[in-house]
């Protein structure tokens, strides 16, 4: 199929497609932005105030502005590893915002964070606009660059020579990993906010997915050339993850409240699993809109586990490879809201809940059911580790948003008479680059409701 021009250059793809907005001009509005919920996958991302990563035995957990690193080995010498990014050097230079006032500076929230595939490197990027680089054997800060805009995600390259950042805007940079103070390339662009990145596991190909239900393969080497998109969603991507062992197969989680199965180079949708389907009737949150803040994989036998936002639940998938499906096999309930999830190859899943006497649950497989461990000499020494550090878990922004309500489509043409668009390519989105694009402006974040009280659901709490 030929490509298609435009201001990013030519674009290819094989996936059928009605033609769709390629820029948006607005005039006279503030725009809102609310920091992405929710974490990534297998490897490590994740993108909450509170949340947790793993690789190896190097487990990370993180709130507000500060994250503590440790080993998952039960051994009592390991040592512990903290950082406060409200420490770190380097700030973005006070900008200007569209109405004319000073912007916000930012909170140090750290908005998003991944380890390497090795384990080697770990990154984050906070609230004000710092992209932080550390070694991890042993730790050390390598370096603080800033970033254009705030990001939503995050990744390394397989070869570990780059770092990938999407942000607020649309875009993709890429900062060097082996020149730790070099500056950010612009990669990619879209034309509404990225939810999240993925790189495929050769390098060949990166994976984005944003607010306007895309799931967009580009071309590594070529990022304006694009291979495919994954169509199909009905609401905001807020997670892809693509199968390490499987490496033409892709994971991904909606607003849609589906779970999908792609080959993604031919943009080719396998299996769709309605999460809808798999909720009590008399559950309270069964007519609210939710998507997965993580999915995370465990290669051993195939197991996908899925959290959703301001669900306590963690819903478990077996992936069939060869029949090109998702089986579900349980949902594991939680009395506590559940904050992240990370498969621990060879051990279980790591479960980090809001309840500071037992702050981390591992579960494991006993007669085919994955269920709490007893006890486990590491889980207790990191959550001693917790407890005294739990301030940094219980800050204000932790859990702040959910994606349920708080993600809007783009509005249609003749919604609003400030917003102009310009009908184009099927495969082409002109303009990305441009300073002027802007994505759709976001409704405020609710607060949570607190345990007791009135609340009928003591056990899990919602956004109001």
């Amino acid at each position: 199929m030929p490509g298609a021009s435009g201001a990013a250059g030519a674009g290819r793809a094989r996936h059928p497609a009605a033609p769709f907005v390629t820029s948006l001009h607005v005039a006279g509005r503030k725009w809102l932005w609310a920091a992405h919920v929710g974490g990534g996958a297998a490897g490590g991302r994740m993108a909450s105030s509170a949340g947790l990563a793993l690789c190896g035995q190097t487990l990370v957990v993180r709130g507000g502005s500060r994250f503590l690193a440790t080993s998952t080995a039960s051994s009592d010498d390991d040592v512990l590893f903290a950082y406060d990014c409200s420490t770190a050097a380097e700030k973005s230079q006070e900008s200007k915002g569209e109405d004319g006032q000073p912007a916000d500076k930012g909170s140090d929230t750290v908005l998003a964070s991944t380890f390497s595939k090795s384990g080697t490197y770990f990154a984050l990027t906070d609230d004000s606009k710092r992209l932080i680089l550390f070694r991890t054997k042993p730790w050390q800060c390598l370096s603080v660059r800033t970033v254009v805009r705030r990001c939503t995600a995050l990744t390394f390259t397989a070869s570990e020579e780059k770092l990938l950042v999407a942000d607020k805007s649309g875009d993709v940079y890429s900062f060097s990993v082996l020149e730790p103070q070099g500056c950010g390339k612009l990669e990619l662009g879209h034309l509404s906010m990225l939810l999240d990145v993925a790189v495929s596991p050769d390098d060949c190909y990166v994976l984005t997915a944003d607010r306007d239900e895309k799931i967009r393969v580009s071309w590594a080497a070529a990022p304006h050339s694009i291979e495919s998109f994954c169509l199909g969603h009905t609401e905001f991507v807020s997670r892809i993850f693509v199968v390490p062992d499987h490496p033409e197969l892709l994971l991904s989680a909606s607003g849609d409240r589906t779970l999908r199965l792609w080959e993604y180079r031919s943009g080719r949708e396998l299996h769709c699993c309605h999460l809808t389907s798999l909720q009590e009737p008399a559950e309270p949150w069964g007519d609210e809109r939710f998507a997965a803040s993580r999915i995370t994989y465990r290669s051993q036998d195939g197991c996908v586990a899925l959290l959703c936002d301001c669900i306590p639940a963690v819903y478990v998938f077996q992936l069939d490879a060869a029949r090109q499906q998702l089986v579900y096999r349980q949902r594991l309930t939680f009395r506590h809201r559940v904050w992240d999830i990370a498969f621990e190859e060879g051990r279980g899943l790591w479960v980090l809940q809001d309840h500071r006497e037992a702050p981390l649950v591992l579960c494991r497989p006993v007669g085919g059911q994955w269920q709490a461990a007893p006890e486990d000499a590491a889980v207790e020494k990191v959550s001693t580790h917790l407890r005294g550090n739990w301030a940094m878990l219980e800050g204000k922004n932790v859990g702040a948003a959910c994606f349920r309500g708080d993600i809007q489509n783009w509005p249609r043409p003749g919604a609003d008479p400030r917003l102009r668009y310009t009908v184009g390519s099927r495969f082409s989105e002109q303009g990305y680059g441009k300073r002027g694009v802007r994505p759709c402006p976001l409704q405020k974040a609710s607060g949570w409701l607190g345990h007791g009280g009135a609340d009928p659901h003591p056990h899990w709490e919602r956004p109001v």
